[in-house]
């Protein structure tokens, strides 16, 4: 109940934005649908410029709205960061802890099938502190958490550090480039591959 209350707290941060004028909420979801589709193609790395040129309008309109682009990263990806949120409470929630790590593996390989950046989005240091950023880091706190009571149980890899599942998660990313009626079989495979992977012997 604690891990959701913060979840939660940091979430609501995130969502109470101010009022603003109809057109600047057009050229902010205009500036959001045109990073997203960036991010989806080719990654967090590319430039504001790019950005506001897709979105069509004035680098000084983006930089208005968002300073940073670390700024139009936690905006594009709050939704997926919210359903990486629940993921990880359900996982959590299991008395069985192995079987919540990889319940939290499956679906969180399938969350990342969807977008190759979703990845950068969720493990991305940032010198920049707000409630992405948090959220970010309360995510993976608790996941490591969870894989340390699966190891007290025997099942999971004593060597498992939270490291390993974010190498996982990335080696993962390009299975989004694939055919799109084969990523869902495919990601499937890869996280069944995953649990054998950082099964402890002998269990």
């Amino acid at each position: 109940m604690d891990a959701y209350v913060r979840l939660e707290k940091v979430r609501r941060m995130h969502t109470q934005l101010p009022r603003l004028r109809a057109d600047a909420r057009d050229n902010r979801e205009r500036i959001i649908v045109a990073a997203r589709a960036l991010f989806a193609q080719r990654g967090v790395d590319v430039g504001m410029r790019e950005i506001a040129r897709r979105a069509g309008v004035g680098p000084a309109t983006l930089y208005r709205r968002f300073p940073t682009r670390q700024a139009v990263i936690d905006e594009v990806f709050a939704t997926e960061l919210d359903a990486c949120g629940q993921i990880v409470l359900d996982a959590c929630a299991d008395p069985d802890p192995w079987r919540g790590f990889t319940s939290a593996l499956h679906s969180l390989t399938s969350l990342n099938v969807r977008n190759r950046s979703f990845v950068d989005a969720l493990t991305a240091a940032s010198s920049v502190e707000g409630s992405l950023v948090a959220h970010r880091r309360e995510l993976l706190g608790m996941l490591a958490q969870l894989a340390r009571r699966a190891q007290k149980t025997g099942a999971l890899r004593c060597d498992f550090a939270i490291g390993d599942l974010v190498l996982a998660l990335r080696a993962g990313r390009g299975l989004a480039s694939g055919d799109e009626a084969t990523r869902d079989a495919a990601a499937r495979r890869f996280s069944a591959l995953l649990v054998d992977a950082f099964r402890a012997s002998g269990h």
